[in-house]
């Protein structure tokens, strides 16, 4: 198993323990893991699921899909970001490599 997998292996473990430790079906937490993808997210989520406690699987599902916004938000701005640098460079350069 690469490392990269074992990483959101653990990162997943984690957010099932503490999912089931709050009295949520196992399945609603592999979900949630499958749709934030990245163990940074999955263990944002458990860090909140921490925390806050949430009584309801709307809650839940709320925060997960607030980490998610906040992700796509990030890599558009990152985005944008880059394709405002090369504008800039070819600005200052011209047209020619």
């Amino acid at each position: 198993m690469s490392e990269d997998r074992s990483e959101w292996s653990r990162a997943r473990d984690g957010l099932l323990e503490v999912i089931v430790e709050l009295g949520f079906p196992e399945e609603l937490g592999i979900l949630i893991a499958q749709e934030l993808g990245s163990p940074q997210a999955i263990r944002r989520m458990t860090a909140y699921l921490r925390y806050a406690r949430p009584d309801t699987a709307e809650d839940v599902a709320d925060e997960m899909l607030a980490i998610r916004d906040e992700i796509r938000n990030w890599k558009d701005r990152k985005a944008s970001e880059e394709a405002n640098s090369d504008y800039n460079a070819m600005l200052l350069n011209g047209l020619d490599p």
